[in-house]
């Protein structure tokens, strides 16, 4: 059985083939498109061995991870390797309590671009700092790796593997990042669906009163500045799947993806203006 230098065991032969795994889709060069998988996938390659993290991706290249099951701090997944009985691999992460959830929810609520965002179905990059800012990172920089093959380095090839394949499942659905955290999307939005928009009453044009004889000198000129009466564009618009959000979501998924997920893109694209070609006036 062969060992590396440190006299830990390592597997040689090719793995077996998987009919159906789930291969990542990025074939060449780094894996995660979006900045929370690329985040995801910096803290692994910070954390991980480099060399057990380029077998790993060799496998979620090839497939070689037959599935995978998220829940609040855990992972689980089966990933085939050489011999015929697959490995099992955990994950695990410290998951926020009801309590820390309280507070993480009540200061995404409050903040209304924030949370406009994620009923859209977006993760808005700030959002890390919100978490900070609670003491609640969202990305974990601790990772408990368990797998039943014999190579005792944490983690192995077959961890690394479930590790780039969830990546990229973060890409398809960032609410997965939130979902282990302990919040799956349903309950999630339903609360901040819950929370009123903080709205401040402020009259734009109202003016203090003060005794006439105060403003003998200036009673022509304005009460307020002129640049608070001109169009300011709104800062949130509607978003173009708001129908996908609207209606009751099919159960159909695809790949461990919901439908409404895959067809948010599409109605995004659908409202971009027409592009004009070279050349057209």
């Amino acid at each position: 059985m062969p060992v590396d230098p440190e006299g830990r065991w390592f597997e040689t032969a090719k793995p077996i083939a998987v009919d159906g795994g789930i291969a990542v889709r990025a074939k060449r060069g780094k894996i995660g498109e979006q900045w929370w998988s690329r985040r995801f996938v910096d803290v692994l390659e910070r954390v991980c061995d480099g060399g057990r993290l380029a077998r790993g991706r060799a496998y979620a290249r090839k497939g070689q991870v037959m599935d995978f099951q998220l829940s609040a701090g855990r992972v689980t997944a089966r990933v085939q390797g050489s011999r015929p009985q697959p490995y099992a691999v955990e994950i695990a992460i410290a998951a926020f309590d009801d309590p820390q959830w309280t507070a993480l929810l009540s200061a995404l609520g409050s903040r209304a671009l924030y949370r406009a965002a994620l009923l859209a179905g977006e993760m808005p990059r700030e959002i890390i700092e919100l978490f900070d800012e609670q003491g609640l990172p969202l990305f974990p920089d601790r990772l408990d790796i368990r797998c039943s093959c014999p190579d005792w380095s944490v983690p192995c090839k077959h961890g690394s593997a479930v590790l780039y394949v969830l990546a990229e499942a973060f890409d398809d659905d960032p609410f997965l990042v939130l979902a282990w955290r302990g919040r799956d999307r349903d309950t999630l939005l339903a609360a901040l669906r819950g929370t009123p928009e903080p709205v401040e009453e402020v009259d734009p044009l109202a003016v203090e009163e003060s005794p006439l004889e105060d403003h003998v000198a200036d009673f022509y000129s304005p009460g307020i500045s002129l640049s608070r009466l001109r169009e300011r564009p709104p800062r949130v618009t509607t978003p173009p799947e708001l129908l996908l959000r609207a209606l009751d979501p099919p159960p159909v998924k695809v790949r461990h993806i919901p439908l409404t997920d895959l067809l948010r893109p599409a109605y995004r694209d659908l409202a971009e203006p027409p592009s004009t070609a070279d050349g057209d006036s």
